[in-house]
């Protein structure tokens, strides 16, 4: 029968000296001018925001994308009323700059709704572009700006 203990005891030597010449090398050393990050600079935002109005077609066409394909709903925004920039920037000024209006629209159900929406510049797909988010109040069935569209407000 075999000593696991001695065997155990040779093994953990073995590992032992193994670290300890593995950790005898070079040692840490601070990055030279060439290894510096010197290239790469904050983002530059200019607060170029298109206006509240510039929004519209874009929240058309993506809120009848999502109803046909997701809830199979034959729901369309039919018209745009009150459209209202409902504040600019609201927060410190090296954020992404963003500009929240909000709108009245009445559906293809002749419901008349609320929309929450904001306008993000380089918010587009892959920073390219402004980006558009947006929330018709009572119709956000997967609760992504929950409660009542209070998400897609400053």
């Amino acid at each position: 029968m075999r000593n696991l203990f001695t065997s155990r005891n040779k093994l953990g030597a073995a590992l032992g000296m193994l670290f300890g010449l593995l950790a005898g090398g070079e040692t840490a050393r601070a990055a030279n001018p060439l290894e510096l990050n010197f290239g790469l600079f904050g983002p530059r935002y200019d607060g170029r925001v298109g206006e509240c109005e510039k929004a519209l077609p874009t929240i058309t066409s993506q809120f009848r994308e999502k109803e046909s394909t997701f809830w199979n709903s034959a729901l369309t925004i039919t018209a745009y009323g009150r459209i209202h920039q409902t504040a600019f920037r609201p927060w410190q000024s090296d954020n992404i700059p963003r500009r929240y209006c909000s709108a009245d629209v009445m559906l293809s159900d002749g419901k008349l709704r609320a929309v929450h929406y904001s306008i993000i510049e380089d918010g587009g797909f892959a920073g390219f572009g402004q980006g558009v988010e947006w929330c018709v109040t009572g119709l956000d069935r997967n609760w992504a700006f929950n409660p009542a569209c209070k998400a897609a407000r400053p």
